[in-house]
C-alpha cells in the first residue's frame, strides 16, 4: 500500500467516525476497528487463523446492523427470527464462499488441530464477538448505563485483540 493510499484510508476512516449514526446494538467504531484489524493483519502477514478471528467478528458485527435496520424499518419478512437467521448465514455464506472457491480455505497445509484456520478463526472471533456484546447489553439493561465510556466497543473488539493474542502464540 502506498502512503497516498494510507492517506486516503485515513481520510476515509476520520470521515466514517464523524458520519458514524447513533450506536445500536454494535456501534460503527466497532465495525470500523474491527476492519482495522483486518486490514492491518493482512498487511502484516498475521496468521489466518488471527485473520478470521476479526473477519468473524465483522461478520457479528454486520449481522447485529442489517437486523437493527430492518428492525427499524418495520421488515419483518413474515417470521422474525427466521429472518434473523437468514441474514447472519447469508453473510456467512457470502464471505465464505469466495474465500474458498479462491482458495483462500481449504488448503490442508494451513489447518490448527485439524481446522482450516480460516474457519477456526471465524468461528471463534464470532463467538468471542457475540458473547461480549450481549453480556455487555445485559451489563447496561441491569445498571441501566455503562461502566466507562466506549465500553460498547470496549468488550467485544477487547475480545478480539486478547483472542489474537492468545493464537499468535499458538501459531508461531
Amino acid at each position: 500500500m502506498t502512503i497516498s493510499n494510507n492517506k486516503s484510508v485515513a481520510l476515509l476512516t476520520a470521515l466514517g467516525l464523524m458520519a458514524a449514526a447513533k450506536a445500536q446494538a454494535v456501534c460503527p467504531v466497532c465495525v470500523i476497528a474491527v476492519g482495522a484489524g483486518l486490514g492491518l493483519s493482512e498487511y502484516l502477514g498475521i496468521d489466518d487463523a488471527i485473520a478470521g478471528l476479526w473477519v468473524g467478528g465483522m461478520l457479528v458485527a454486520i449481522t447485529f446492523w442489517t437486523i437493527n435496520w430492518l428492525n427499524k424499518k418495520n421488515w419483518n419478512l413474515g417470521n422474525k427470527d427466521a429472518r434473523d437467521l437468514l441474514i447472519g448465514a447469508l453473510y456467512y455464506i457470502l464471505t465464505i464462499w469466495p474465500l474458498w472457491n479462491q482458495g483462500f480455505i481449504g488448503n490442508p497445509g494451513n489447518t490448527l488441530w485439524g481446522i482450516d484456520k480460516l474457519i477456526l478463526g471465524i468461528a471463534l472471533g464470532s463467538v468471542g464477538f457475540l458473547v461480549m456484546t450481549l453480556w455487555y447489553n445485559s451489563i447496561k439493561k441491569r445498571l441501566g448505563h455503562a461502566h466507562f465510556p466506549f465500553e460498547k466497543v470496549a468488550m467485544p473488539v477487547g475480545a478480539l485483540a486478547v483472542l489474537s493474542l492468545i493464537f499468535y502464540f499458538l501459531t508461531r
